[in-house]
């Protein structure tokens, strides 16, 4: 029976330290009345936790705020350089690295683009392990405590990956890594007593949804739908939780908003990524304007270069394009709103953050016109706040969460 009490206790420490740990991590700075007031939890018990926080040197004084008529409050937050963890996207044009501080904060990044991989498994492994090599090189690996991945598909069984958009079915891409690690981290030389480099797979959509949730334009919302614009198209739910954001994804980009309309690369017709994805754009850009589509790695800088063009021309071929993307865009957006009723949506990833500040006027329009106006007027829509390596800071969210669930402990 004494045994068990002991363990009941211990479990019980781990808890507090976990939930206290997330709550600096997505609240932060605060101070420890604001975390008793949130936590519920007494005061001692907070005052326990946060000097073993400090202690490990997971958390440290962040300055001081004015109080009402009493003594300053002394802020908390959760070091920077207590950690450094890597983010992968995987997507249908290219692989992005990036090294990010414990606070995700933006190290490093390395892009490599998927042409001749035929989009084989293997090569497109060999691809992530490349970049990870390269954003740790002339660092320190024994900072490292993670590596998220995102891909554009479903993640089951710890790394069995459905992609239809790669081809990839029961794809067992977490094997793959794994066989690239030994050359990676051998163990015992670069990390610590031998541990191996943990790796976390999920949706990219997830993950993005994640980021902007704890760090970008869906924070403090109760609940952001943030939708991933790239080559392909994706929706990530992001409900307020009292210590994480609960978090859920949808094959938005494969809702049809166009009977018998363009051909999409999932077999259907009339999906909202035959519209608004950026290789869509592009392509429907090429056939106005005359030319050859740029598709593939470089269809983000075509985009790029469309978004321009149609400043400059506000009656050409690239302004009537972006026209009717923000409408379709605005149409999708709408059908969510009339689902979901979220009070944001953010437009995130490559494309978002390309296109997103020239379409936003035509897709809250067409929100207002096809969203049911009371939904509609309580639900804002903005842009992302993360900027172009926002997919991969979000597979880099995997192993932070890994860590706070743990309360900051690394094993």
């Amino acid at each position: 029976m004494t045994q068990v009490a002991r363990q009941t206790t211990r479990d019980l420490r781990r808890h507090n330290r976990a939930a206290l740990l997330s709550s600096l991590y997505l609240r932060g700075p605060v101070s420890r009345l604001e975390l008793v007031a949130e936590s519920g939890l007494s005061a001692a018990t907070v005052t326990n936790v946060v000097s073993e926080l400090i202690a490990d040197g997971v958390v440290a004084e962040a300055g001081s705020v004015e109080s009402d008529g009493g003594r300053p409050r002394t802020l908390l937050a959760v070091r920077p350089d207590f950690g450094h963890v890597v983010g992968v996207d995987v997507s249908e044009t290219h692989v992005e690295a990036g090294l990010f501080d414990c606070a995700l904060g933006t190290l490093g990044t390395v892009r490599h683009p998927l042409v001749g991989t035929r989009l084989d498994p293997a090569e497109v492994a060999g691809l992530v392990c490349a970049g990870v090599t390269e954003v740790l090189d002339g660092g320190d690996p024994d900072a490292v405590f993670g590596v998220g991945i995102g891909v554009p598909g479903a993640v089951r069984d710890g790394g069995i990956v459905h992609a239809p958009t790669l081809g990839w079915r029961g794809v067992s891409f977490g094997e793959l890594i794994h066989s690239c690690l030994p050359q990676l981290c051998p163990p015992g030389s670069e990390f610590p007593g031998g541990r191996k480099l943990p790796v976390h797979l999920d949706n990219r959509a997830r993950t993005l949804g994640q980021a902007e949730s704890w760090r970008g334009a869906g924070r403090g919302a109760d609940r952001a739908i943030v939708a991933l614009l790239g080559v392909g198209v994706g929706a990530a739910v992001a409900t307020a939780g009292r210590t994480h954001p609960g978090i859920t994804t949808s094959e938005w980009g494969h809702t049809v908003v166009e009977a018998r309309g363009a051909a999409c690369r999932c077999g259907s017709r009339g999906c909202l990524e035959a519209y608004v994805g950026v290789e869509a754009v592009v392509r429907r850009y090429a056939e106005r304007a005359g030319r050859e589509p740029v598709i593939g790695d470089e269809s983000d800088g075509e985009l790029a270069r469309i978004v321009e063009e149609a400043a400059a021309e506000p009656g050409g071929p690239a302004a009537e394009v972006l026209a009717e993307t923000g409408e379709y865009l605005g149409i999708g957006i709408a059908n969510l709103i009339n689902l979901l009723t979220p009070d944001r949506v953010v437009l995130s990833g490559s494309a978002g953050a390309i296109m997103g500040p020239a379409i936003l006027p035509a897709v809250r329009d067409a929100v207002g016109r096809h969203a049911l106006g009371y939904l509609a007027e309580r639900t804002e829509v903005v842009l992302g706040a993360l900027g172009p390596e926002a997919v991969a800071l979000g597979a880099a969210t995997l192993p932070v969460a890994e860590l706070l669930a743990a309360g900051g402990r690394i094993d």
